[in-house]
């Protein structure tokens, strides 16, 4: 039971996230909400010492932190800081979170040329209805930046010390 919160809760937070940041332009509190608390209570069954949980708690908060400093000078959304900082929560301090935040980085800017480069280019006219396109075609929208972090999320998830304890406990 414990290995498919694992294996399920994340993931689908991350594609939620991305999706509801693509058609809305938000990401709703919940979905932060359900990551911290499920963290919170998953962690310690898995035997993680309290030391490293709380080391984990201490990488959220610090990305938290900085997620603010970048939203306080309009550079990310609030919705985007929030969900950054609950995914540190899993990575926890180390290469797992260098790695999530280098990944999202690289992916939000390949996002944000190709959104820069279709709303100058005359197909975002044609796709300014599309319920998918029409916040990329929306040159006066910001960028979904959670497409980016839940990217980011999912390829570096395979190496968040949670899921490195829920494929050892399957396979051994």
């Amino acid at each position: 039971m414990l290995e498919a919160l694992i294996f399920v809760v994340f993931p689908f937070c991350m594609v939620f996230a991305a999706v509801s940041d693509l058609l809305s332009m938000t990401i709703a509190n919940r979905v932060s909400l359900v990551l911290v608390a499920t963290f919170a209570v998953v962690a310690p069954l898995t035997g993680m010492d309290w030391t490293t949980y709380g080391w984990h708690f201490s990488a959220g908060l610090t990305v938290l932190i900085a997620g603010f400093g970048l939203f306080a000078m309009g550079a990310m959304g609030g919705g985007d800081a929030k969900l950054m900082a609950a995914t540190a929560l899993y990575m926890g301090m180390g290469f797992p979170l260098a790695q999530y935040l280098a990944i999202s980085a690289v992916v939000g800017g390949v996002l944000t040329l190709g959104i820069l480069s279709f709303r100058g280019s005359a197909l975002s006219v044609y796709t300014g209805n599309n319920m998918f396109l029409r916040n990329i075609a929306d040159s006066k929208a910001g960028v979904p930046y959670g497409i980016a972090l839940g990217i980011g999320g999912l390829l570096t998830y395979p190496h968040a010390p949670l899921m490195a304890w829920a494929v050892t406990r399957l396979t051994g």
